[in-house]
Order: C-alpha cells, then sequence, then structure tokens
C-alpha cells in the first residue's frame, strides 16, 4: 500500500509537471495582458530627451499588453553638481520612484569639481516626462536608452507558477489519503521540492514585475572647467612703501649680478689660466741670447 501511494504521488507530480509544460502557450497569452496592467508597462511610448526630434528616441510600444523594460544613461555638465543631484532626486520622487544608489566623487581641496553618480527607479507612465526634465539640468554631454520586451518571458514564469500551485493542491490532496508512514514521507518530500521551485518562480515574478514597473535611469553629473581666480592686490603708498619696494629692487639687482657672475665665473677661470699659459709661451719665445763665449788666445812665437 506504501508502495502504491507512493508511486501514485510521484505520477501526479510528473503528470503537473507535463500540464505546466503542455499550457505554457496557452496561458501566455492570458498572463502577459494581466501583468502589464498590473505594472503600468502596456502602450507606453518610449523615452525622448528635451530637445531631441521624435524620430530618435524609441520606438512606442504599440500593441497592448506587453512587458517592457527601459533603462537608459546620460551625462550632463550642470552649473552645481550638488543642486543638480539634489533636483534630480527631486524629480524622481516626485514622480513617485526613488533614488536606488548615489555615489558622489570629490577632490580634497577642491568640492565644486567633485562628480556624482545616481541611478533612479522611475514608474513607466512617468518615465518619458522625467527624462525630458532631466535633460535639462545642464548640458548633456552623452544619452542612451534600450527597451528589451520581455514579454514571452513574464508569460512562462506566469504560467509556471499557476502549474505549481496546482501540483502542490494536488499532492496535499494526496497526502490525506496516504495511510503509512513511508507514503507520507515521499508525499511530503516532492510537496516541499515543489514548494522550494514555486519560491524561486515568485522571487523571478516579482523581480520581473518591478523591472516593468520601474525604468531604469543612470545620470552622471560631471563639474565644468574650473573659473580662474583674480586676486586684488592693493598698492601701497608712503615712505615704508617706497623703501620697501626699493629694497626689493636692490635686492633683485644684487640677485642678478651674483646670478649672472656666478655663471661666467667658469667662463673666467679658464681664460685666465689660457691666458697665462699664453703669455708664458710668448715670453719664452722672445727671451734674447747670451753673449757669445770669447776665442781662446793665439799661442804666442817663442
Amino acid at each position: 500500500m506504501a508502495i502504491a501511494l507512493a508511486g501514485a504521488g510521484l505520477m501526479v507530480a510528473a503528470c503537473s509537471g507535463t500540464s505546466a509544460t503542455s499550457t505554457t502557450a496557452g496561458t501566455a497569452q492570458e498572463a502577459g495582458p494581466a501583468h502589464a496592467a498590473a505594472s503600468g508597462a502596456g502602450s507606453v511610448a518610449a523615452p525622448r530627451v528635451a530637445g531631441r526630434p521624435p524620430g530618435t528616441s524609441l520606438a512606442s510600444i504599440v500593441a497592448g499588453g506587453q512587458s517592457i523594460i527601459y533603462t537608459s544613461a546620460m551625462t550632463i555638465r550642470p552649473r552645481d553638481v550638488a543642486a543638480a543631484a539634489s533636483t534630480a532626486a527631486g524629480l524622481a520622487t516626485a514622480a513617485g520612484g526613488y533614488v536606488a544608489s548615489e555615489q558622489q566623487v570629490t577632490r580634497p581641496g577642491h568640492p565644486a569639481l567633485g562628480q556624482v553618480s545616481l541611478v533612479l527607479k522611475i514608474p513607466v507612465a512617468r518615465y518619458q516626462a522625467t527624462l525630458a526634465r532631466l535633460g535639462t539640468l545642464g548640458d548633456q554631454l552623452t544619452f542612451s536608452q534600450q527597451a528589451a520586451d520581455v514579454t514571452q518571458r513574464v508569460a512562462d514564469v506566469g504560467s509556471r507558477v499557476a502549474s505549481a500551485h496546482a501540483a502542490i493542491a494536488q499532492l496535499r490532496s494526496l497526502l490525506s489519503k496516504a495511510g503509512s508512514v513511508g507514503a507520507l514521507l515521499a508525499v511530503q518530500d516532492q510537496i516541499n521540492a515543489e514548494e522550494s521551485a514555486l519560491e524561486s518562480l515568485l522571487a523571478q515574478q516579482r523581480a520581473l514585475a518591478r523591472q516593468t514597473s520601474y525604468g531604469t535611469i543612470s545620470v552622471l553629473l560631471v563639474p565644468g572647467k574650473a573659473a580662474p581666480v583674480t586676486r586684488h592686490e592693493k598698492t601701497a603708498r608712503g615712505f615704508l612703501a617706497g623703501l620697501a619696494s626699493g629694497w626689493r629692487a636692490f635686492t633683485a639687482a644684487v640677485s642678478w649680478l651674483a646670478t649672472a657672475f656666478g655663471a661666467a665665473l667658469p667662463f673666467i677661470a679658464v681664460l685666465a689660466i689660457a691666458g697665462g699659459l699664453g703669455w708664458g709661451i710668448r715670453r719664452r719665445l722672445t727671451r734674447p741670447a747670451g753673449p757669445a763665449a770669447a776665442d781662446p788666445p793665439a799661442p804666442t812665437a817663442t
């Protein structure tokens, strides 16, 4: 009896799995529109940046009941990075969305040269309008956007969730009829496996629902070139000011002369050595010869 009940439980699970596979195509057409209606992704035009012609935006969704994941990225150079980041966060909140992540990069000693990176989640119904407003925060340097159709994936996950629910209900009905401990354990193990698979499918379904309900906008706010700082020095007047100015001129002149003398000193030393050698050689060449030796006396005749 126990073996028969265990075998029956396995057959029910196998049949439920086959039913899930065979009904996927039929349920896909029903799950897709229902999910799109719940998430607000159906019949929503693709985003367009302010100032761009309509021909450069993503194509609008013509057929209803589609599940679309919208993503876009832009680089903006505002006048004030911190103020622009605060405005962008405010636009996301006003649209019913939120700031998913924020990263600030600052330079020590130059707070005005920092940049801010934001990831905004915007409801699909307000996605296009918010994208256009973000484009007015400053000079738009780069822009990209994508739209991924996940209608079939949403329908498939929804069908598998429904089939898993049906299989678990059948197994629980069989569990109440099991008469032995072995049969109870076998059916319970099958229920646990089905419930684990169901939890994974439900997590996928929730993730897809959030991705199709909220568009993702990545905004990078970069600073402009730092303006040169002009320092205005006050001109001092009076005796002390003249004395200080004269002393600065004197020290500058002495410093210049010392620098020039130091630069010319090696050349002077070489020229002095060369001149001394030349003078010594010339003196030796022009020295007069000494008196000639006297002739010996002639011999006298005896």
